[in-house]
């Protein structure tokens, strides 16, 4: 289950979230099962977050940093991952049906 504060903050906007990121680089992110379907996360930070389950269709992921992100069992349907960072993300199992994935960094796990 998702860490509500964490969601709430993403939620809230990206610049918010990414600037509270940097500044707490040490906390894990932890978003498994969370629900962002159509959220604008439009050059979020993600790296290393644990979105495991979460629900990200039809949100805008493009520019996103989503390397080393646990998206296992995602479902990422006609979600825009334009030019988003997927180096070293676990999508096993992700439903990918309808991504768009033009431009965006590969090295999937």
């Amino acid at each position: 289950m998702a860490d509500q504060t964490q969601l709430d903050r993403l939620k809230a906007g990206v610049e918010e979230w990414n600037a509270w990121r940097e500044a707490n680089s040490e906390v894990e992110v932890d978003l498994p099962q969370a629900d962002l379907s159509g959220a604008d996360l439009r050059r979020a930070d993600l790296s290393s977050a644990d979105l495991s389950g979460a629900d990200l269709s039809y949100a805008d992921l493009s520019y996103a940093n989503l390397s080393y992100a646990n998206l296992r069992s995602a479902n990422l349907r006609d979600a825009d991952l334009s030019g988003a960072d997927l180096r070293s993300a676990n999508l096993r199992d992700a439903d990918l049906e309808g991504a768009n994935l033009r431009g965006a960094i590969r090295g999937y796990r």
